[in-house]
This record gives C-alpha cells, structure tokens and sequence, in this order.
C-alpha cells in the first residue's frame, strides 16, 4: 500500500466557537455578576426587582 506524501492539515475557522473566545466570554460574565452583586450589596436592593 503507498503511503501519502501530504498530511492535511486543519486550518481554524475565522468565525463560530473558539477556546480563547469562550474563555474570554466566560470571565467577562463572571466579572459581571461580580459586579451586579457588589452593586445590590452596595445599594441595599436588587437591581432586577420589577416593582
């Protein structure tokens, strides 16, 4: 059997789901439910309340 000379290799896409981008996604959530906590506890109310 001949073995092939060109291994193929994978290109990553330039768009969709990438490690780095959903890291990045996840600690600026992170981040900002941090922030809305420190908000509520610094106000004394929530900040989603629909009254």
């Amino acid at each position: 059997m001949i073995q092939p000379t060109l291994i193929p290799q994978r290109r990553l896409p330039r768009y969709g789901f990438h490690t780095h981008t959903e890291r990045l996604n996840g600690r600026l959530a992170m981040l900002g439910f941090m922030a809305l906590l420190a908000v509520e506890i610094w106000l004394g109310h929530g900040l989603l309340i629909w009254d």
